[in-house]
């Protein structure tokens, strides 16, 4: 099996307060199926710029993370691996 037709957005950051309503209405408007990726630490919520008083914080605190890739920056082969396993589990949930 493969999948197709996912629509995915790949973050690399924190989230700002004033980034938090334009995340929440680009993930609203964003069609189904789709996948969110936090990329890194910081949008992992334990990178040096998580904990701020211009940050929400991590990614998953304003919309549903399907997979976290942490380091900073994440490896190539992290990333490699990530989204191996992210395609996997949704082909699985596609036969099963």
């Amino acid at each position: 099996g493969h999948v197709t037709g996912v629509e995915t957005c790949a973050l690399p950051i924190s989230v700002t307060h004033n980034m938090r309503t334009a995340l929440e209405r680009t993930y609203a408007a964003t069609p189904d199926p789709k996948w969110v990726i936090a990329v890194g630490d910081c949008a992992a919520g334990c990178g040096v710029f998580g904990p701020s008083y211009a940050n929400v914080g991590s990614v998953s605190q304003v919309v549903p993370v399907d997979l976290e890739i942490k380091g900073c920056p994440p490896q190539p082969m992290d990333l490699l691996r990530g989204l191996i396993t992210l395609t996997d589990r949704a082909t699985a949930k596609e036969s099963g």
